[in-house]
């Protein structure tokens, strides 16, 4: 397993991978030593290309664990573009369940790969602001970031 630690303004973010690709992105404190391979430097890169307010299409590869249900909604939320959201209901009609709106708002909570798995861009109902495991406070910012700011508090 590889590691690199970024400095952000919403804290350190961990970056890990596998040879294959990455496998978690999360705001933490670092436990460990760094340990970087090309997969957490490309996707440090990246992340501080997006955290400066460009857009970024990033092209890390992921390797994150999930069940196959949480595969494909995070795949759908990498189809979710910069500067937009979708809700738990519209991830739920593009994977063709539009009944799953509960169970895409539990594999969306367990995204491994913040930012890059843009599970910010997913709002609840009426634009609301909804649940995020780095903090809501983040969220927010990261949304900003991107130029929406019309989301309910």
């Amino acid at each position: 397993m590889y590691q690199q630690t970024l400095s952000t303004p919403c804290g350190p973010l961990i970056v890990k991978s596998s040879h294959k690709g990455l496998t978690q992105v999360v705001f933490d404190t670092p436990q460990e030593q760094d340990s970087p391979n090309a997969h957490t430097r490309l996707a440090c890169n990246e992340l501080i290309r997006y955290l400066a307010g460009h857009t970024v299409r990033f092209s890390v590869p992921l390797d994150a664990a999930g069940t196959a249900f949480q595969q494909q909604v995070w795949q759908a939320l990498v189809s979710v573009p910069y500067g937009e959201t979708r809700s738990y209901k519209d991830i739920a009609a593009q994977l063709n369940n539009p009944s799953a709106m509960r169970a895409v708002g539990a594999a969306n909570g367990r995204n491994p790969v913040a930012i890059i798995v843009p599970c910010h861009r997913i709002v609840g109902a009426n634009k609301r602001l909804t649940g995020y495991a780095g903090g809501l406070w983040r969220k927010q910012f990261l949304l900003e970031l991107e130029g929406i700011n019309d989301i309910c508090h």
